[in-house]
């Protein structure tokens, strides 16, 4: 239903949101959103960033149109690492608007937290698939949130994970995050008391912290890790020492994003990381058009800024899976 033929709009709840789609098919949207970013087939101006300074937090805005598929939309995202303590909210929320792009009705309002959180789990779920060595068993997590946990989701559906580390700065945290991953998921993890404990000799390792230092050292990766690096996400922001990047061979999702809010865009700001540091763009990898791994040694990198296309594959998928379902409250915003 890509058309506003009543001239309505549906309001769908995060609750609404959680019975209409699951991981699975959450990393196949990401894999198409790649593959339609790389193909361009999509118009997507790189995101643009409100910055609250006084308040530690920012609001990002990601529109997308995907020209193949006559999808259009718009995110509105915010990033406030305080929200939990402070106001018991969590750390990120969004809106996504879908559009008819004949007439620019606004078709649906949906709830983008939850979408959010999977599309950047299943993110990390697809550079795996494509660049982490095939016979990868072992997992580090730096970080022991909501976004570590759908890291987690989308990691168990391409990998066969048969040991895990957890880490973060807060013991009871870490350790709660060990427990729950047992009991969701079976599988054995432990909550380790360093960074360096969470990375070390692991085949895949992900970050999803707020950092604005590195928190894995070059020392600490060894040969034919794949590192999902997903917490940079705004100036100044990194997870990984330079050294890192400098052995790897880097993927990213957008050149614009990656160089101005990704891992690598305070190495890109010094001048140690170029654009021909980079290997290729995920998307490229996907179809064919870039070579990924090219050896069980090498170290790769995804650099992942989340791009609009993902948010709108999937809230599309959402809107659609709503309709037929008749889930979700219907409003005339023209009334």
């Amino acid at each position: 239903m890509k058309d506003a033929t009543r001239y309505e709009t549906l309001l769908l709840k995060q609750s609404e949101i959680k019975e209409l789609i699951e991981m699975k098919e959450i990393i196949e949207s990401v894999e198409t959103a790649y593959t339609v970013h790389a193909t361009r087939n999509v118009q997507m101006p790189a995101k643009k960033y409100l910055f609250f300074k006084k308040y530690n937090g920012d609001l990002r805005i990601m529109p997308a149109f995907i020209k193949n598929m006559d999808e259009a939309g718009v995110k509105c995202v915010n990033v406030h690492p305080e929200n939990p303590v402070k106001y018991n909210l969590p750390t990120v929320m969004g809106i996504i608007q879908l559009f008819d792009p004949k007439s620019g009705f606004p078709l649906s309002v949906m709830d983008g937290t939850w979408i959010t959180n999977m599309r950047t789990g299943a993110a990390a779920g697809v550079g795996t698939k494509y660049l982490a060595r095939e016979d990868s068993k072992t997992l580090g997590i730096i970080g022991a949130g909501k976004q570590a946990f759908t890291q987690l989701m989308a990691l168990k559906e391409v990998m066969d994970i048969e040991h895990a580390h957890v880490f973060c700065r807060t013991c009871s945290s870490r350790e709660n995050f060990a427990d729950m991953a047992r009991k969701r998921f079976d599988i054995d993890i432990n909550a380790v008391s360093t960074a360096e404990e969470a990375v070390k000799n692991m085949d895949v390792v992900v970050t999803v912290t707020p950092a604005n230092k590195p928190v894995i050292k070059t020392e600490w990766i060894t040969e034919g890790t794949h590192i999902n690096a997903m917490g940079a996400d705004a100036p100044g922001k990194q997870e990984l020492e330079v050294g890192i990047l400098q052995k790897a061979r880097i993927f990213i999702d957008c050149w614009e994003q990656a160089r101005h809010s990704g891992e690598i865009n305070v190495p890109v700001h010094d001048g140690i990381i170029t654009r021909k540091s980079i290997s290729s763009k995920i998307g490229d990898v996907i179809i064919g058009n870039a070579e990924g791994r090219i050896s069980d040694e090498d170290i790769t990198v995804f650099d992942s800024t989340g791009l609009a296309v993902q948010d709108m594959v999937t809230g599309w998928k959402v809107y659609e899976e709503a309709v037929k379902k008749g889930v979700g409250t219907v409003i005339n915003f023209l009334d």
